[in-house]
């Protein structure tokens, strides 16, 4: 085993190698499997947390959203009955609210892109990793370094800065800055690559179709900049890149293999070609991209084996840290290489300092959860939500709007997700102290429809969409679905020639595609308030559109500029 503690990410000293080294051989064979995982915690009861989860002897730990003092308490009691500190994990995407119930969402990073200001990333990462420290967290499952390449893509989406590699890695670079003055570790992710084809690796193995020759210029740029700027771990998901994996190993069999079971490109590529030398860890494990290639009891050893460091989440903790051992005794997976994977974790524990804290000096003191949704951070939430937002087309000249000329205004919000109904009443009540009457269209409402067309003019002066289709997991599509019936009810838009009709996403920027015949498009990549206040000032013309979007919002499609 040769891992160079000194060079980048961990930068270590002598006192610190020696405490990683010490460490390593005080551990039994328990405890080293233990290091291995990061699963994800449900509960924030002092028994699940000791027998269900600190029994493994877990070297992470994720836990789910709540409230920002039930959060601090559950983590404070986890590193105070931990004999080896915790890395503690985060999705700290675009705010802590990922974490934290009462935390900041600051916007996506699309919103960031659209600024094209690297700044409002870095504002973005301070947001973000400030907050989460402040409860326990010191491990960052961000940021996203996928570039948005296929419009179709489902997952990717409003989690990208933009589709162009220079302007992604200069947006990452400046979130890491963020993050390394808060002292918390970034992830890069997800590597072999997002974005490329239009499906989601939640459901099934994506994959990276690109040649090598193209995945260096795009991905290979974005992963060797963030290495070099001293990226502490990557995080590889279940994605695969058959490019790279049969240029280094010719003689594999044709199929697909998700990277997190593959040594060429976790050991092959990431470590050999790109020459990364911190934390691997997988992507969330109970995916259907990561279960569908193979046994799970052979999958769990051989991900380390491959060249993982860190196993996230799992199908069930117990039978995973079971299915480990087993592989052991089996031979998939060595203890050299558990040994290898267990020092670059501690290492990294190390290297955030760690090492030295008693077990009480690692949570900070409660006075620090004071920073959590601080004025200060919506204040930069709002001037980047001004910044970004994106005006793509207004052929119609139907902005600004005005309550004079057209009150009876139809408020759409388009999507199902569950903050359709709150951001519906907060857009009612902003639109209504502007002056206008608004109806709020509700699905229920359709049996009572007049369908002919006078009996809409008569009622509206006008129609605004909010596209509200939120970026979420799981899903095959991110695409609007109407609810019509042959084109009638007041739902799909017949109506664009019979009455100023105008649409702002608040999340896909790409839904041009799905409503052609609108002319008046916005796109706003976030569904914050701060994001649904600055709308509204450049809907009444009381301030300008300045976002320049950061990806094509016409999809290759000439006619949707029209």
């Amino acid at each position: 085993m040769s891992i160079n503690l000194k060079a980048k990410p961990f930068c270590l000293t002598d006192e610190q190698i020696q405490w990683v080294q010490a460490t390593l051989a005080s551990m039994s064979e328990e405890e080293k499997v233990g290091q291995l995982f990061c699963p994800i915690s449900f509960s924030a009861n002092e028994g699940y947390l000791q027998h269900e989860m600190l029994r493994f002897h877990i070297g992470g730990l994720l836990f789910k959203t709540a409230p920002s003092g039930e959060v601090r308490n559950a983590l404070h009691f986890c590193q105070t009955h931990s004999r080896i500190p915790l890395l503690c994990a985060a999705n700290l995407e675009f705010g802590s609210t990922g974490f934290l119930e009462d935390g900041t969402m600051f916007g996506q990073q699309m919103a960031i892109g659209a600024t094209g200001n690297p700044e409002n990333a870095y504002r973005m990462g301070y947001v973000s990793t400030k907050e989460a420290a402040a409860a326990g967290c010191n491990f960052a499952f961000a940021p996203v370094t996928d570039p948005d390449l296929n419009w179709r893509n489902p997952i990717v989406n409003v989690r990208s800065y933009g589709s162009d590699p220079a302007k992604v890695l200069a947006m990452c670079k400046a979130y890491k800055r963020a993050a390394d003055e808060n002292n918390v570790a970034v992830s890069v992710k997800h590597f072999p690559g997002d974005g490329v084809d239009e499906v989601d690796q939640h459901l099934l193995v994506s994959i990276n179709s690109l040649s090598c020759e193209e995945w260096e210029r795009i991905y290979g740029t974005i992963y060797r900049g963030m290495i070099e700027d001293g990226a502490m771990s990557f995080m590889v998901g279940h994605i695969d890149q058959p490019a790279w994996r049969h240029r280094l190993n010719p003689d594999l069999p044709q199929g697909t293999v998700p990277a997190t079971q593959s040594r060429e490109l976790m050991t092959g590529l990431l470590r050999g070609h790109l020459g990364f030398n911190g934390l691997i860890i997988t992507d969330a494990t109970p995916m259907v991209g990561y279960n569908c290639s193979m046994k799970h009891a052979d999958a769990v050893p051989t991900t380390i084996a491959a060249g993982a460091d860190m196993f996230l989440f799992n199908k069930d903790l117990a039978e995973d840290y079971e299915y480990m051992m087993d592989g052991i005794r089996r031979g998939l997976l060595t203890w050299q290489r558990v040994d290898e994977a267990v020092t670059r974790i501690l290492a990294m524990k190390a290297a955030l300092g760690l090492w030295n804290k008693a077990a009480e000096e690692i949570i900070p003191p409660e006075s620090a959860m004071e920073c959590i949704g601080c004025e200060l951070h919506h204040q930069w939430a709002r001037e980047c939500a001004g910044d970004a937002i994106t005006l793509v087309k207004d052929t119609q000249k139907a902005l600004p709007l005005n309550p004079q000329k057209t009150r009876r205004l139809l408020l759409e919000v388009l999507g199902g997700c569950p903050s359709e109904k709150q951001i519906a009443e907060y857009m009612r009540g902003k639109l209504e102290q502007e002056g206008f009457e608004v109806t709020v269209y509700e699905p229920e409402d359709f049996a009572t429809y007049q369908f002919g067309v006078k009996p809409f003019t008569e009622k509206y002066d006008a129609v605004l969409y909010l596209g509200n289709v939120e970026n979420a997991s799981n899903k095959t599509t991110n695409r609007i679905n109407w609810f019509t019936f042959w084109g009638h009810g007041n739902n799909v838009p017949w109506f664009v020639h019979e009455v100023p009709t105008v649409f702002a996403s608040l999340g896909n920027p790409y839904h041009l595609v799905d409503v052609p015949m609108i002319q008046t498009y916005i796109n706003c990549y976030s569904n914050n308030r701060e994001t649904l206040d600055a709308l509204t000032e450049k809907l009444m013309g009381r301030d300008t559109f300045r976002g320049v979007s950061p990806v094509d919002p016409f999809c290759g499609k000439e006619w949707l500029t029209y």
